[in-house]
Formats: C-alpha cells, sequence, structure tokens
C-alpha cells in the first residue's frame, strides 16, 4: 500500500496537478491538508473518476483535511476530541484496509510571542494524548500530515540562523519528539539519512530554486507498519510545475 501526504494549498486552485498526478502516480491513499474548501465544494466527482473514494472536513478560506482512497474507507472521525481553539478543520482519521489513518494539519504557530504559539504547542499536547487514550502503539496506524516542525538541524537550510524560530523552535521539536516516543517511527528516516531533503520551499526569494526549504510534512508509522515500510519518496518534481503548492507530496509504501 502506498500513502500519500500532502498540503496542497487549495484543492481547488491544485486540481488539476492533483488529477494528473492521481492518473500517473496512483497512491493508494493520499492524506490532504489546507484544502481550503466547505464540504459542499469538495471536487469529490473528478476524483471519483478516477476510483477515488473521499472523506474530508474544510471550511472556506482556510484549513482543510481530507482522505482520498482507492480502497474503502470506514469509521472515519472528522475532528480531535477536545482540541483547543475553535472548530478549526485540521483533523481526520478513518480505517483503511485495517489500517488507521490520521491526518493533521498542525497550527503554523505564526511567531514564538504569539498566542498562536501557545494554541500550536497546546493542539500537539492535545494530539499526543488523544494518541495515549484511543490508541495503541501495537496497531497498524499511520499519523501523516503538514505538522509545521522540522524535528531535526539536518531537516532545515539554515539550523543554526533558524533556531528558536517557529517552524524549529526546541518546544516544538519536543513536542514531536514525544510523538515519537509514544511509538511512532518517522519512515523517511527509515530510508534516508541526509540533510537537505526538504518538502517545504517559501514561494519568495527564488527558495526551491536555492534548496533553501524545510522538512515539515511527514508520515510517521507504529512499529508494526514501521517494519513494513519499504520506500518513501519525496515528489519534488511538482514543485516546479506552474503554479505549484508550496509543499510536495510525501509517499511511503507498506508491504500488506
Amino acid at each position: 500500500m502506498r500513502i500519500a501526504t500532502w498540503n496542497v494549498n487549495s484543492i481547488r486552485v491544485r486540481l488539476d496537478v492533483l488529477l494528473s498526478w492521481l492518473q500517473q502516480e496512483g497512491p493508494d491513499v493520499i492524506c490532504l491538508q489546507e484544502t481550503k474548501v466547505t464540504d459542499d465544494l469538495f471536487p469529490h466527482g473528478p476524483l471519483a473518476e478516477l476510483g477515488y473514494a473521499a472523506a474530508y472536513t474544510g471550511q472556506r478560506t482556510y484549513n482543510g483535511v481530507a482522505i482520498l482512497s482507492r480502497l474503502p474507507i470506514d469509521d472515519v472521525l472528522l475532528a480531535l476530541p477536545e482540541a483547543p481553539g475553535l472548530d478549526e478543520k485540521r483533523f481526520m482519521a478513518a480505517t483503511i484496509q485495517g489500517i488507521r489513518v490520521a491526518n493533521v494539519y498542525v497550527p503554523n504557530g505564526q511567531s514564538v510571542d504569539s498566542p498562536k504559539f501557545a494554541y500550536k504547542l497546546a493542539w500537539l499536547a492535545c494530539l499526543r494524548t488523544f494518541l495515549s487514550t484511543h490508541h495503541s502503539r501495537a496497531e497498524d496506524l499511520v499519523l501523516c500530515g503538514d505538522f509545521n516542525i522540522a524535528p531535526e538541524a539536518r531537516d532545515i537550510y539554515d539550523p543554526q540562523g533558524l533556531d528558536g524560530e517557529v517552524l524549529f523552535h526546541p518546544n516544538e521539536r519536543a513536542a514531536f519528539a514525544q510523538l515519537l516516543e509514544w511509538g511512532l517511527g518517522d519512515t523517511l528516516r527509515l530510508h534516508h539519512e541526509d540533510a537537505g531533503l526538504y518538502s517545504w520551499w517559501d514561494y519568495r526569494g527564488g527558495a526551491f530554486r536555492r534548496n533553501l526549504g524545510i522538512r515539515i510534512d511527514h508520515i510517521l508509522a507504529t512499529p508494526s507498519l514501521a517494519r513494513r515500510c519499504t520506500a518513501v519518496t519525496l515528489e519534488r518534481d511538482l514543485r516546479r510545475l506552474p503554479k505549484p503548492s508550496d509543499h510536495i507530496p510525501v509517499v511511503a509504501t507498506f508491504e500488506t
């Protein structure tokens, strides 16, 4: 089974690119973030024509998550229980062929001295509590999405200059580490140790051309799945297309 995560930064703007990629690459499951569309306008019709069922929860202009699957989608959960803040569409989960797939769009945090940064840390703490309360590391579970966190120095283009800033703050990295300590493995690092492997580049300043990127999109897996993860790829070519998302897909392959 191939499971992908991709922050599309508006599914309607990126729909043609998404459909073309699905036709060519065809992951079995795709977790999308920042769909930025209300449920009544979600483009499920063109996706269904390619054989993908869709579960989604969205809002106008901001946030929004979706899970697309060529396999049946069961037991859908559309919100993170007891999440702090307003009813922002940042979380969903579903069971697909016996695997629990959780899709997250973690708050960005804006700036360290902002209330939004405290909200981000509270949201991550709620996610960690949710895992320990509702799940076990013994089950087949994938937690993926845009975490808005670079876990290590090798995951960011300027670790010294950006240390302590949003996306690479010690408190964020500690929260990410707590997810791993619960019982999740970073699937990309099972196969690639290199620095400079990024999933997001700013639109400004020629960041992609200069490879001034950050790895903030992750696919994490419980031990039973991590052992069956045979490959992880970063789909950089999609960032070269006209009107790209500022993120690229990450794809993990699991033996089933």
